[in-house]
């Protein structure tokens, strides 16, 4: 018996009504929890990483962290993120945050350490970003996209948490990353 003539919740078909640079759209007829059927929207997106730089091994309860603050279209102004960007196709979630570091603040790391991964948005996106920790950072070259904006700001971490804290911060990738760092890896 095949998973779609199955009473096992999950996809039953599929079909891309869009293929775009960033994303795909399909519609998914899907079997429910409770067995019926029904169709989603699904945007199909190949992942990405994101990463919080660190300026120097955080010794004490408030290093200095590398943010940026990036024009966002979609929000109608400028953002304050960590550096992140999309997976290349066969890209491992390492690499990609290597990568992306660089591209975005010029800065190469000694190493990277994962955070945790999260689903952006579940309820219509499967985007999963990989969150990571960078040490040892080196100066490098800059390789920004046309459309990319930014500028590179360093801070305390307690700043970016009280960013987070007055609003001023709404990147949910970067909120979780700063609250992960700071619960988990420093126990501020």
């Amino acid at each position: 018996m095949t998973k779609a003539e199955s009473s096992e919740p999950g996809q039953v078909s599929s079909r891309r009504v869009y293929s775009g640079r960033v994303i795909d759209l399909d519609i998914d007829t899907v079997r429910f929890p409770d067995g019926s059927v029904g169709e989603l929207e699904i945007i199909r997106h190949s992942g990405a990483s994101a990463v919080v730089p660190f300026v120097s091994e955080p010794t004490g309860n408030d290093p200095q962290i590398i943010l940026i603050r990036q024009y966002r279209y979609a929000t109608n102004g400028y953002v304050y993120e960590i550096p992140a960007g999309r997976l290349e196709p066969g890209e491992a979630p390492e690499a990609c945050a290597y990568r992306e570091l660089e591209e975005e603040t010029g800065c190469r790391a000694e190493r990277v350490e994962r955070l945790t991964t999260i689903y952006t948005t579940p309820g219509f996106t499967d985007e999963r970003i990989h969150l990571f920790a960078a040490f040892g950072l080196t100066a490098g070259k800059v390789h920004r996209d046309a459309d990319e904006f930014l500028e590179v700001k360093t801070m305390l971490l307690s700043e970016a948490l009280a960013m987070i804290s007055r609003g001023e911060i709404v990147d949910g990738k970067t909120i979780v990353a700063l609250l992960f760092v700071a619960g988990f890896r420093l126990g501020t």
